[in-house]
């Protein structure tokens, strides 16, 4: 029976370079330029195929709704706080605190340019 793997999230976005320099900084994995012909991209990852790419493309339209699909982060040298604040430091933003609704709970965040992720309790 076949299957299929994630190969790559892609984000498209209006500045793929400072997306992948935000992201690259998030996970601190090693990001780098694809010069693709027609399809230039930056990229974000880990080599050996251990976990997928974050992958980086520039498209002319902006972001205008929520996402349907979101990263969850887990803090994994530090607290749930700590994070957050290193996240804000790095240029993202807070838009709902959900750490009320459920032991450990979680934040909503936005990168740079608007697109969801959250930061879960911790491990």
């Amino acid at each position: 029976m076949s299957r299929s793997s994630i190969l790559n999230v892609t984000f498209d976005c209006a500045d793929p370079e400072s997306m992948s320099r935000f992201w690259s900084a998030v996970t601190r994995w090693p990001r780098s330029k694809v010069d693709m012909p027609g399809n230039p991209f930056w990229w974000v990852g880990l080599d050996g195929g251990g976990s997928p790419h974050l992958v980086f493309v520039e498209v002319p339209e902006p972001k205008r709704v929520k996402n349907r699909l979101h990263l969850d982060l887990v803090p994994r040298d530090g607290s749930q706080e700590q994070e957050i604040a290193r996240l804000e430091s790095l240029g993202a933003h807070l838009v709902d605190d959900r750490r009320s609704v459920s032991p450990g709970g979680w934040v909503i965040m936005a990168d740079p340019e608007g697109n969801e992720f959250c930061v879960e309790g911790g491990e």
